[in-house]
This record gives C-alpha cells, sequence and structure tokens, in this order.
C-alpha cells in the first residue's frame, strides 16, 4: 500500500515537472520573442523629408519595419551633414548619403558602407531661369554661378564646363550656402550648381520662375548614385541579420510607394511633419519613379561595381580622394540579394 502511494506521488512529481518544462519553454519563446520586438535601431535622414524618403514613410505607416521586430527612430539630425561620421562612429545605425560623400567620408577613416542605393541616377544639375537664355555649360560664361559650397561642387561643374569648352575661370563661383532658389530668384546669380531637379526646379516653376535644367551626367559626369542607404562596416559584420531587416522593410517600402506614389506622399505627409512641401513633394515623386527604378536593375537597390569604380575614377581625377581608395569596398549587394521574391 505504501509503495503504491509512493509510486502515485513519484508520477505526480513526474508530471509537475513536465508541465513545468512546457511552461519554462513557452516562456523562453515568449521573452526571445518580445526581444526582438524591442530591437531598436536609428535612421538618420540626409536633409527634412521629402519625396526622396517616400518609401521609408510607406514603410512606416504600412508597418513593414514592425513585422521585422524593429522599432524604428527615422529623424533629420541638427546638422544632416554629419551623418557619415555618427553612423561610422555607431551613434547612428543607419543613415542616408550621398555615394560622393561615402567616398569621401572612407578616404578619410570612416568606416561606412552603402547596403542599398535608393536613387540610380543624378538627381544633382545646374539650373538657370529660362528667362535668361542659359540652356549648356558653355553658356555659362562670365555668369556667375551659385553653389552650396561644397567642394564636390565644383568638381562637378568643373567636368559640366571642360565638355562644353570652359573651364571653373570662365564663370564667377559664388558660395551661396543651401538659399539656392532664393538667390536664382532674386537675380544674384545666373546659375546655380547643388539644386535637385527633382525639388528645387518644383520649387522655381510654382513660383511662376521656370527653369532650364542640365543633368549632370548628360555633360561629361560619370553617372552615380545620388541617394544611398549607409551603414557602419562594424554594424555589417557584426549586426548581419539587423541590416537584413532593416533593407527588406526598406526595401518593402520603396517598392510600395513605386506602385503607390501619391498615396506614399499622403503618408509622407502624415509622418513627416510641418516641413514636407506637399505640392512639391506630390510632383517630385512622379519624377522620382524611374530614379528609383529605371528597369535596368534587376531590383529596388541594386548597385553596380562599374558605377562604382567609374565614378571613384573621375573623383580620383578631381583630387576628390587618393588614388589608393577601392571602391569595391564601399558598398554591398549582399542585403538585396537576401530579400527573397
Amino acid at each position: 500500500m505504501d509503495q503504491d502511494r509512493s509510486t502515485k506521488k513519484l508520477s505526480k512529481v513526474k508530471a509537475l515537472l513536465a508541465s513545468l518544462s512546457v511552461l519554462v519553454a513557452f516562456a523562453v519563446v515568449a521573452c526571445s520573442s518580445g526581444d526582438e520586438e524591442q530591437v531598436s535601431v536609428s535612421l538618420a535622414l540626409d536633409w527634412f523629408p521629402n519625396s526622396n524618403h517616400a518609401g521609408i514613410y510607406a514603410a512606416l505607416d504600412q508597418g513593414y519595419f514592425e513585422d521585422e521586430g524593429l522599432d524604428i527612430n527615422v529623424y533629420t539630425p541638427a546638422d544632416p551633414s554629419s551623418v557619415l561620421q555618427t553612423v561610422g562612429a555607431g551613434r547612428d545605425d543607419f543613415g542616408i548619403s550621398y555615394q560622393t560623400d561615402l567616398l569621401q567620408a572612407r578616404n578619410e577613416g570612416v568606416p561606412v558602407v552603402a547596403v542599398t542605393g535608393i536613387v540610380q541616377h543624378p538627381l544633382n544639375s545646374v539650373m538657370a531661369l529660362k528667362s535668361s537664355g542659359i540652356v549648356r555649360p558653355s553658356d555659362l560664361r562670365g555668369k556667375k554661378v551659385g553653389y552650396p559650397g561644397i567642394p564636390s561642387n565644383e568638381g562637378l561643374l568643373a567636368t559640366m564646363l571642360a565638355t562644353d569648352g570652359l573651364t571653373l575661370d570662365d564663370v564667377e563661383l559664388i558660395d551661396i550656402g543651401f538659399a539656392l532658389t532664393q538667390s536664382l530668384a532674386s537675380g544674384t546669380v545666373d546659375a546655380i550648381v547643388g539644386a535637385y531637379w527633382t525639388h528645387e526646379s518644383i520649387v522655381l516653376e510654382q513660383e511662376n520662375l521656370p527653369v532650364n535644367v542640365m543633368r549632370m551626367e548628360e555633360w561629361g559626369v560619370p553617372d552615380f548614385y545620388e541617394l544611398v542607404l549607409v551603414a557602419s562596416e562594424d554594424k555589417v559584420a557584426d549586426e548581419s541579420e539587423v541590416v537584413q531587416k532593416v533593407v527588406r522593410a526598406f526595401s518593402r517600402g520603396f517598392e510600395y510607394a513605386l506602385a503607390n506614389p501619391q498615396p506614399s506622399i499622403d503618408m509622407l505627409v502624415s509622418l513627416g511633419g510641418e516641413t514636407v512641401l506637399e505640392d512639391v513633394e506630390r510632383e517630385g515623386v512622379e519624377l522620382l519613379l524611374p530614379m528609383w527604378d529605371d528597369g535596368v536593375a534587376p531590383r529596388f537597390g541594386w548597385q553596380e561595381q562599374s558605377r562604382w569604380n567609374s565614378f571613384a575614377e573621375w573623383m580620383k581625377s578631381r583630387d576628390l580622394i587618393d588614388d589608393s581608395l577601392d571602391p569595391s569596398a564601399a558598398f554591398t549587394n549582399r542585403f538585396i540579394e537576401g530579400i527573397e521574391d
């Protein structure tokens, strides 16, 4: 009789232990899932929210980052020009920047890598009012050209001028900061460089000041990626799963914007704050569609080695980076390739 009781008691203990094991297993899974849902990352923008960022705000609105278990903070830093430095130092996890700036940053030892190509071709341009009669670089002889004080813009303009028979000595280059449209509209300068043909041209035309646009890649400048998503080398090496999740959600957002451009601007306006110029961005996004997907790249975000090589060679020829810089280390398609169809 005592032995029966002991056997029954032992059976109950074993059953209880088995139940506890199951509960512990569920708790571990739940905690793991909770940790994944709480992965916090920051994304520093290159400028105030605009149509270039429509895919980001679409991803926020549609919950694509949440689907990946990410709690993302998208913001415009007080000094957008510092994005590559903050990403390289690990103070920001991701950032939006430019191929030109990324190569220069790597030349200075900043360990940043482009993990997604956003805008496949240049948006930077030379712009002049139609009333000026300036339609090509050679028309700038003796004219005042305003620029935002960025050295690479000098090199870009010099190449465009050289393609049409002039040099920088043939123009008066004036640092006007970022007062590009104001300076052109007021007649302070005759033309501007550093202005996006998907933004500043629309701003001016909406003020009844139509412009002529000279696209850089049509006047001797090698084709380049205007905007890229960047991460640090450490992030790519040590937190590749997080990078993959961000790139996947990011790409889904831009694929949504490609298919639904105007609804993506609704989301930009709703989430982007008071600085969004809705009338400008609704026109701008339509111009950007073929820049996000040019029908040549195998999918959104892809980057070509040849384009990084040719643009790096151009930068070396303008003494913007050292001859020793390896452009192949500046980007990766690893995470774009990791997206399943």
